[in-house]
């Protein structure tokens, strides 16, 4: 695939990796709903899932964002808006992790405030910096970002 090629398909990449991750919340949220899973089980899933959005939006902010802010200026104030989410979402996930699954309670709880911001977050996101990504002109941008963790 030549660069140009590749650089168009971001936005689609973004979509494809927001949908990955929303699964993974969805399988977490099964898990702890059927009463099934051991709470070590659940806690090492919560675990692979925090890093992996951890990452996915530490990639953005020093990423993705930064050339979106050159090529785009005007999307600056989303892109604010967007990692004052992800700082936010990182407060949320560090209590999710620390949550004992063996009080589900409260694992649902913590769980239900990280889905309401991730997605409100991801389709904000989706509608508002799409367009742009698939347009960007940046080939030697590696788009890291985009990494399932």
């Amino acid at each position: 695939m030549d660069s140009k090629s590749r650089i168009a398909a971001f936005g689609t990449q973004l979509i494809e990796v927001h949908d990955w991750l929303r699964e993974q919340l969805a399988r977490l949220r099964a898990d702890l709903e059927s009463g099934n899973a051991q709470p070590r089980k659940l806690q090492a899933h919560c675990l692979t899932f925090c890093q992996a959005i951890t990452k996915h939006h530490t990639g953005e902010d020093s990423g993705a964002f930064p050339v979106l802010a050159r090529q785009f200026p005007e999307l600056r104030p989303v892109l604010d808006e967007l990692t004052r989410d992800h700082e936010v979402i990182t407060v949320m996930l560090r209590r999710l992790d620390s949550v004992d699954f063996a009080d589900k309670a409260t694992a649902l709880r913590e769980l239900n405030g990280v889905e309401a911001i991730v997605e409100s977050h991801f389709t904000y996101e989706e509608r508002k910096i799409i367009d742009a990504l698939n347009t960007l002109d940046n080939p030697e941008w590696d788009g890291e970002f985009l990494d399932r963790g």
